[in-house]
């Protein structure tokens, strides 16, 4: 039996072992979470080298695919190095074909509707093979990055200026320390706190990262449709709660 360990900055809470059967190959799978302490990460990542058959880092990304152009996050990159002898990945390349597929797939095929909707992606740097699905379908997409990343009011409203911001500006915002730049840890867990509202209730559509949409979520978000990936019983009742209709997600909950 093949083992998979996801070594994850997120929260304990989501920790999760599960067994499962892919292409014929029998596969045991597990999340460590470490509520976002990057030197336990680092420990645990060097205990697990040689003795699992691949890891995956988890609540953070290390490679970021924007219009052909690669970023690396130092923080994520740094806690990839630690590991020597086993195969080590960050999911990226799997996000954006899952993300680009389900974006299509939902368009043609969905519950609801994509093309013409308006949209809010919260942050689109670190799924921009979803932005940039969203744009291709014809949905009218808000990209929240400026807003909820650095705290300027400014939305920006088409792929190509995205695609600008990201040229001037992903090489240093990748330098940050992460906790600068996405929560982890125990801000996973912590009540939101509400950042320009009136986007989230203008759009029919909040796509993106769960952990950046919920951190500022409003209280209610009546008949909405959430385009995500992994979400938890208890993210599903957070959502449940908040009156959201529909929930779509990229990756599926295994056991």
């Amino acid at each position: 039996m093949k083992k998979v360990v996801s070594v994850s900055l997120g929260s304990k809470s989501r920790d999760h072992k599960a067994k499962t059967d892919l292409f014929g190959v029998p596969m045991e799978l597990q999340r460590i979470g470490v509520d976002g302490d990057l030197e336990a990460a680092r420990k645990l990542l060097r205990e697990l080298d040689g003795r699992v058959d691949a890891i995956g880092l988890g609540g953070l990304d290390v490679y970021l695919y924007v219009a052909g152009e690669q970023y690396i996050i130092q923080d994520g990159l740094r806690l990839m190095q630690e590991v020597k002898k086993t195969p080590v990945v960050d999911g990226s390349r799997v996000k954006d074909t899952a993300e680009r597929r389900a974006i299509r797939w939902l368009a043609e095929k969905g519950p609801f509707p994509v093309k013409g909707q308006k949209v809010l992606m919260v942050s689109s740097l670190d799924g921009f093979g979803m932005a940039e699905e969203l744009a291709a379908v014809g949905a009218e997409v808000v990209y929240g990055d400026l807003m909820f990343a650095a705290g300027v009011p400014y939305p920006i409203r088409s792929l190509d200026e995205l695609k600008e911001f990201a040229r001037k500006m992903a090489r240093e915002i990748v330098k940050l320390p992460i906790h600068m730049i996405y929560p982890v840890g125990k801000a996973q867990e912590e009540e939101p706190v509400e950042k320009f509202p009136e986007f989230y209730h203008e759009a029919q559509i909040i796509a993106g990262d769960y952990h950046m949409m919920r951190r500022y979520m409003p209280k209610t978000l009546p008949g909405k449709a959430i385009i995500t990936q992994t979400t938890t019983q208890k993210d599903r009742e957070f959502l449940q709660a908040r009156q959201v209709r529909w929930l779509a997600t990229t990756t599926p909950i295994i056991d």
